[in-house]
């Protein structure tokens, strides 16, 4: 009978060890592809290119008017494929959320729709320094 729960404890310890395996390859697998499409910015190199670009918020509207940067419009990651429409090809894209797991997605998602000049904030909004601005309702 213990023979049986030892087994059964390895099959739960190869699932765990295939699960965290699938989790690290998914991370090495964003990352590399966020590298091939988009360059990484700290907050002084996104603040210096902002004023030459398009910067947008992917985070829902409710965030977004809770707080975000200073000349950001509010693009939510979900509707980013049908409103991609609205971005310039020929302007750089600055694109941030909370931390940088949705701008990921969306460099991926743009630079498959042909946009190139694509950056994230590295940080993301959660450690923004710089202006913001509130809805005022």
């Amino acid at each position: 009978m213990v023979l049986g729960a030892v087994s059964g404890l390895t099959y739960v310890n190869i699932v765990l060890v295939i699960i965290i395996a699938a989790y690290f390859i998914y991370e090495l697998y964003s990352y590399i592809r966020r590298r091939q499409v988009s360059t990484m910015l700290d907050e002084a190199e996104f603040q210096a290119g902002m004023r030459k670009a398009q910067v947008i918020d992917l985070r829902e509207k409710k965030d977004f008017d809770a707080g975000h940067i200073l000349g950001a419009r509010n693009i939510p990651f979900n509707s980013l494929k049908v409103r991609m429409g609205e971005l310039r090809k020929d302007m750089p894209i600055y694109v941030y959320d909370q931390t940088h797991t949705l701008s990921t997605r969306a460099v991926v998602t743009l630079a498959k729709n042909g946009y190139s000049q694509l950056y994230i904030l590295k940080p993301g909004y959660a450690r923004w320094e710089g202006k913001t601005k509130k809805a005022k309702y």
